[in-house]
């Protein structure tokens, strides 16, 4: 209801009944609230469940986050659904992780950057450290928050451009931020001391998909995928036979599936190996391309990577 009209409603009954002053101070209490309500929120659209918990970090409860991708989703086959371009479209920050993983979003997010603000968390990140591969379509792994350390980068990167995009909010930014970061200086100390934990030779991560090399490169520990980097490129009888061969060779105890991967061809592997006499399990499933459930521990991203490598440990020692 317009202002006017409240006020005049308020006047009319407060002559009416002899507590004019106090309605009005009363209404218009409740007509500022509205109002309040109705202002602008600052609004931020990460594709990601892991950006969607660095950004919350950042901002805590002083600015609206919504994440298009939930658990168990695949970033590489994702299409931006008829609610997502809505959301996109309303959003006055957007964030994507880049380096080809949101590849069948390319469009759309090209399209949104000629009006809005869109950044990509990788290019944050120094390219010298980037994992290179020939065989993915674009030539570099997107998994960068594997590597905590690099991850870090990504979200400096962030906190500056929403610093910058909303100027207002710029110190409370800062000051999340840099209490993140040491948590995350906090969760890389850990993973090192954990991965060391396991002996040498048997220091080996198999799961569906080539979603861990960043996380082998730096904590030590070597990295097989069934899959390429990308879950749509599929794998035949030769890939599988070839890591049943290496999986013997090595006398590996456990191999990994992933929340966001269909484990059918991991079980076809643990199959092979049986055959040749080699019994090899399938390890609890790995969070790889998103978090778990939201308001659980593995719902954050500390959460998540921290589950991870106590799977990996205890699966592997």
């Amino acid at each position: 209801m317009p202002i006017t009209k409240l006020l005049s409603l308020a006047l009319h009954i407060g002559l009416r009944q002899g507590r004019t002053l106090a309605l009005l101070a009363y209404l218009c209490l409740a007509l500022s609230c509205n109002e309040a309500d109705s202002v602008h929120r600052f609004k931020i659209v990460a594709t990601t469940s892991m950006l969607g918990d660095a950004i919350q970090n950042i901002v805590q409860d002083s600015a609206t986050v919504v994440t298009l991708m939930g658990p168990g989703t695949d970033p590489h086959a994702y299409k931006a659904s008829l609610r997502d371009v809505k959301e996109l479209n309303k959003a006055d920050i957007i964030f994507y992780n880049g380096l080809y993983l949101e590849g069948k979003m390319a469009d759309v997010l090209h399209n949104l950057s000629r009006d809005k603000a869109v950044f990509a968390a990788s290019d944050g990140i120094d390219s010298s450290n980037y994992l290179i591969d020939p065989n993915f379509a674009e030539g570099v792994d997107p998994h960068i928050w594997f590597d905590v350390s690099l991850w870090k980068q990504g979200v400096q990167y962030i906190s500056r451009q929403l610093q910058a995009v909303d100027p207002a909010a710029a110190a409370y930014y800062s000051t999340n931020t840099a209490h993140y970061l040491q948590q995350l200086d906090e969760l890389h100390e850990a993973m090192q001391k954990a991965i060391q934990q396991i002996p040498q030779r048997q220091r080996v991560l198999i799961s569906a998909h080539d979603a861990f090399s960043y996380l082998g490169r730096a904590y030590d520990i070597e990295v097989r995928g069934l899959q390429g980097i990308s879950s749509v490129e599929e794998c035949g009888l030769r890939d599988i036979t070839n890591l049943v061969n290496f999986i013997i060779q090595r006398n590996i105890k456990a191999l990994f599936p992933e929340t966001s991967v269909p484990d059918k061809p991991l079980r076809a592997v643990v199959a092979g190996c049986k055959q040749k006499g080699h019994q090899v399990k399938l390890g609890k499933a790995l969070y790889s391309d998103a978090l778990g459930q939201a308001g659980t521990w593995e719902g954050t991203y500390i959460g998540m990577i921290s589950t991870n490598v106590q799977t990996i440990v205890k699966a592997l020692q």
